[in-house]
């Protein structure tokens, strides 16, 4: 029987060979990497969507940031711990697979605040949705939003990871940061974790962004230079980042298309074969058999599906596949 992936490559030599022009000219309109879409307003999760931890359970209930006087002095902070250190420790350090954050510190009052960006129902539903048996179509339980609360955890921050001091703005320049971050944060509602590329070097054409913790601490900063922020360009700063590698992705559809009445159903049963792999809550032997379908689908079938936007994507894979990186991506210049 012939694989999906094997159908997608046929498909496409046999549209290059008939519809030659009118193929050159839609991949001059398709824009690279695809931008991340924003909403006007950020939805109500669905019921069935559960966190095992609290998202944000110390921040301020309406989402309100305090406003600073205009003459304060603020200083802030690059924040950096590893990611899951609350229950592993700092064992995902030592692999370099860190979480960011930004802190505050007002000279007038004194107070610190902190405010990072970060799942709402945990990196696995961001990433991989569920399969239900009574649901044609994967269900995906991801948002992602900004959390902004008083005090900063000096041990959590130091201890296996930084805390240190980039620049110091004005209370002016923070009551203007403040409203971009909300206005972020209403408008940006989804996770993303991959950044996904044609290849592993750095002038490689990316295909997708990823939109996540350190994403959020980079466009903060860079309103920040915007507004007149001057950083501290000594210090290093480095981000975890995982990389899917890729050729050309070919879009495929959004749910209704895919699993609804007029949509392919080899293409739809292939995304849930795909993603049933991923599934939580399996046994020890249904993760070893998972893992080495996923392995068998990724690394040889050479296929992965990409949820973006809201819609679906093939990618037809290329080695090394996937990687975690730990790489710098330095302060702005203002």
């Amino acid at each position: 029987m012939m694989s999906l992936a094997t159908w997608f490559l046929l498909t496409a030599e046999f549209v290059s060979a008939v519809f030659g022009a009118e193929r050159v000219a839609e991949k001059q309109q398709q824009v690279w990497p695809v931008p991340y879409k924003r909403f006007d307003y950020r939805p109500k999760p669905d019921p069935f969507c559960q966190p095992l931890y609290t998202f944000c359970p110390t921040g301020y209930s309406d989402g309100h940031i305090p406003l600073m006087k205009d003459n304060d002095s603020i200083e802030v902070f690059r924040l950096q711990a590893p990611v899951w250190e609350f229950k592993y420790g700092d064992l995902l350090g030592h692999f370099k697979i860190m979480h960011d954050a930004i802190g505050f510190r007002s000279s007038l009052t004194g107070e610190n605040y902190t405010a990072e960006w970060y799942e709402l129902f945990q990196l696995g539903n961001c990433t991989f949705p569920h399969v239900r048996p009574d649901v044609a179509a994967p269900f995906w339980c991801n948002q992602g939003a900004a959390c902004f609360f008083q005090g900063i955890d000096d041990q959590h921050w130091e201890k296996n990871g930084s805390l240190t001091a980039v620049t110091i703005i004005t209370g002016s320049m923070f009551n203007q940061m403040a409203k971009w971050m909300k206005e972020d944060n209403e408008t940006g509602i989804y996770y993303e974790t991959w950044t996904v590329q044609a290849h592993l070097d750095t002038n490689s054409t990316v295909w997708f962004e990823s939109y996540d913790c350190s994403k959020f601490v980079l466009r903060t900063y860079q309103k920040l230079a915007e507004l007149g922020a001057i950083f501290d360009k000594k210090i290093q700063t480095n981000y975890t980042r995982i990389f899917l590698y890729s050729g050309e992705p070919v879009f495929l559809g959004n749910e209704t298309s895919i699993f609804g009445p007029q949509g392919s159903a080899t293409i739809a049963a292939e995304i849930r074969d795909f993603y049933y792999s991923f599934r939580p809550h399996q046994s020890l032997k249904e993760i070893l058999l998972s893992l080495l379908k996923v392995y068998d689908e990724v690394c040889l079938e050479k296929t992965f599906y990409l949820f973006y936007n809201f819609e679906y994507w093939y990618l037809p894979m290329k080695s090394p596949f996937i990687k975690f990186t730990y790489e710098e991506i330095p302060l702005p210049n203002t």
